[in-house]
């Protein structure tokens, strides 16, 4: 029988990453026809041992040269693992260091190659340390959405690939990321709402509204003109070329809105706009699914939580309402806020 395979990546081994991988997989809850494959350190993983008692230890299946067809060939139940490091040391949880930065960026590289050779079916990354990969690492690293985006050849954020959430009720995407807000607010222009919005509709589909920038999407000018000069004509010209996408709407209540059901998704001008409405409506239950990349990537919607990690009391189930999604993405089911209308 021909199996799906998803591939966990073990995030920053100083943080929650290597525990809530096992203690998702512990739970036992990935249908028959999926083979879960672990990129990660042992060490990583054996730092945690005492911390997730009920994996099951015995059904790891170290893979020095994965293949999908030696993937397939695993019994049920069974578990790869790949190690791109194959080193023994001591994880100092909560306190991340060169060693993990390395660790952490040999995993998902190693998961890149994974998925480039057609050995998986998705990724799913733990969360890692932007600043100590930044200092130890790779310089100018920002975040796993454009790192994998580059090493799989997509140069344009917003016009080959998106960063979006798909929480129960809220689906948000996002026209930039990781920028400082004044920059992010220069970065809305007409071509680059146009962009997203062609990537969403070519990737996800559905209704989409785009959120005002001012207060009350400018109140007709009133209270700022960006919303009628920089938005508006973007949405006119996403609906002449067959998007079905509305705006630019007063974020104050879109948000609401889309909850109810009024659209499929929100295209949110910067991070902090779309995420604290996703956070605050959903804060552990988002995937965070990045559309345009060759092969599937999500992940959980925190961080690596340091000030937790070694505690045992890293709470695993965002990570398994994110392998759910996960795979219903490769199923080509894309899941709708508001299902039942």
């Amino acid at each position: 029988m021909a199996k799906r395979v998803l591939a966990l990546t073990q995030g920053d081994p100083a943080g929650i990453g290597p525990e809530i991988v096992l203690k998702a997989l512990a739970a036992r809850e990935l249908p028959a026809d999926v083979a879960p494959l672990v990129v990660a350190e042992r060490s990583a993983l054996e730092a945690v041992r005492t911390l997730v008692p009920e994996f099951p230890w015995d059904r790891l299946v170290p893979l020095s040269s994965p293949d999908r067809a030696a993937i397939e060939r695993m019994s049920e139940g069974a578990i790869g693992l790949v190690d791109p490091v194959g080193e023994k040391r001591e994880i100092e949880f909560g306190d991340s260091r060169a060693a993990d930065a390395l660790g952490a960026m040999a995993v998902l590289d190693a998961a890149i190659e994974l998925g480039r050779a057609g050995v998986i079916d998705a990724m799913v990354t733990a969360p890692v340390s932007k600043a100590t990969i930044s200092r130890y690492a790779r310089p100018g690293f920002v975040g796993h959405t454009d790192y994998l985006a580059q090493a799989y050849g997509l140069k344009h954020y917003g016009r080959d690939y998106l960063m979006t959430f798909l929480a129960p009720d809220l689906q948000v995407a996002l026209l930039s990321v990781h920028e400082p807000l004044a920059r992010a607010i220069g970065m809305v222009t007409p071509g680059a709402v146009l962009d997203a919005l062609e990537c969403l509709h070519a990737h996800a589909g559905g209704r989409i509204a785009v959120a005002g920038l001012n207060p009350h999407a400018g109140e007709g000018g009133l209270l700022g003109t960006e919303d009628e000069e920089l938005l508006r004509p973007a949405v006119e010209r996403a609906r002449d070329r067959g998007i079905d996408v509305h705006g630019p709407e007063s974020a104050d209540s879109l948000f609401v809105r889309a909850c109810r059901g009024e659209f499929d998704w929100v295209l949110a001008l910067y991070h902090d706009q779309g995420l604290i409405a996703v956070k605050t409506a959903a804060f552990g239950e988002a995937t965070n699914w990045t559309v345009g990349l060759p092969v599937l990537r999500t992940s959980v919607d925190h961080g690596t939580a340091f000030s937790i990690a070694g505690s045992g009391v890293a709470d695993a189930r965002p990570l398994r309402a994110v392998l759910e999604t996960t795979l219903q993405l490769i199923e080509g089911t894309l899941p709708r806020a508001n299902p039942s209308r």
